[in-house]
């Protein structure tokens, strides 16, 4: 396959000089089933960037180059990525600093985790085999780590473990899946918001571990500040999406239809015909979880929904079956302890309390059992 390495560059003329001839002398040959290209993505840098990739264009046929206006590291590796499928016809793209801060050596093994079957490879600082500079100091190492941290806990993706590194590999179906959506991310987000997403819609990406360096010749561009308030923006507001709109908002719109059905169907028989609660419960319960399942199937969880006639019954008695343990042993079993230790006058807080608690049990599941989402072969 084609395989094309998007450099992306603003004032990187000495770091060019140097880059492209080791890939190609030094890495290139020892990629043996790929052939392997070089687009610069340059920002019409001032300092003679691009003439210097003409010269190297000449040198070499597998090079190309992309201009255009400085809108930032999002911006200009979406025009890139853009260039290298329409212009280059690639097949495979990688995302790489043009400073050396990212070691070319690893470029066989990133490639490895596509053939292997992955839509994404990222390298990472994080896990065991990656790390960062040593010379560091502890303010910017401390930066480093638990910035990565604080975005893997509000985004709640811990097998992730480096989201804001830049050195990774992807493939073209991957990009244009996204596109439309990177539009809007022209800074060092970019990069956070590209793995969610691709996350979000289901691609399988793996990890590389490397050693980050720091950049030998140049000015680093990394605007600290306004990195941070931007990335916290966006995880924040993801999560926050997520929720209301993602398959866990629309599991609590449907509890909460069973909820009232439940809750009814319990005050009118405690209320009205004197039922003991517990056993009032039960029967408000299984006309909710009816209700659930069907609501479930054709919403929460629709990318997943079951259409087949006996798929649908064995599902059902399947949710039937693990909602029966959660009603019983989580929601009328707090109810139980609440009537018998304290008092039938609080049986609805009991049954509030023992339905936050079933809520939790309901969603994980459902997700990982009744909808379970089959593995990619």
């Amino acid at each position: 396959m084609k395989v094309v390495i998007i450099l992306p560059t603003y004032n990187e003329k000495e770091n060019i000089e140097e880059l492209v001839p080791y890939l190609e002398e030094d890495i290139f040959p020892k990629v043996k089933n790929h052939k392997m290209f070089i687009l610069v993505a340059d920002d019409n840098s001032p300092d003679g960037t691009a003439e210097e990739v003409k010269k190297l264009m000449k040198k070499w046929q597998n090079i190309d180059i992309s201009e255009g206006p400085k809108r930032g590291l999002g911006a200009a590796y979406v025009r890139g990525m853009t260039h290298a499928i329409e212009k280059m016809d690639a097949d495979i793209m990688f995302e790489m600093d043009a400073d050396g801060q990212h070691d070319p050596k690893k470029i066989p093994e990133f490639l490895n985790k596509i053939d292997q079957g992955y839509d994404m490879a990222i390298g990472t600082r994080y896990s065991q085999g990656g790390s960062i500079p040593e010379n560091w100091p502890i303010k910017r190492k401390m930066f480093s780590v638990f910035g990565n941290l604080l975005v893997r806990t509000i985004l709640m993706k811990f097998s992730i473990h480096d989201w804001t590194g830049g050195y990774r590999v992807l493939k073209k179906e991957v990009f244009l899946k996204e596109k439309d959506e990177l539009e809007y991310y022209h800074s060092y987000t970019f990069q956070i918001a590209f793995l969610h997403k691709t996350l979000r819609d289901g691609f399988k990406v793996a990890e590389v571990p490397f050693h980050f360096s720091d950049r030998k010749l140049g000015m680093s561009k990394f605007p600290a500040l306004e990195y941070i308030i931007n990335a916290l923006k966006y995880v924040i507001t993801a999560k926050i999406k997520e929720i209301i709109f993602g398959p866990f908002g629309k599991f609590l719109v449907v509890g909460g239809i069973g909820f009232i059905l439940n809750a009814t169907i319990l005050k009118i028989l405690v209320e009205t015909f004197k039922w003991n609660p517990s056993y009032a419960n039960l029967v408000g319960a299984a006309v909710a979880i009816f209700s659930n399942f069907n609501l479930n199937n054709l919403w929460t969880f629709n990318e997943k929904k079951i259409t087949n006639i006996s798929s649908y019954f064995l599902k059902l008695i399947q949710f039937y079956l693990t909602s029966a343990i959660g009603v019983i042993f989580i929601q009328t079993g707090t109810i139980f302890l609440g009537d018998h230790l304290i008092g039938r006058q609080y049986y609805f807080i009991y049954f509030l309390i023992g339905t936050f608690l079933l809520l939790i049990y309901n969603f994980t599941i459902y997700n990982r059992i009744i909808w379970r989402k089959k593995p990619q072969k």
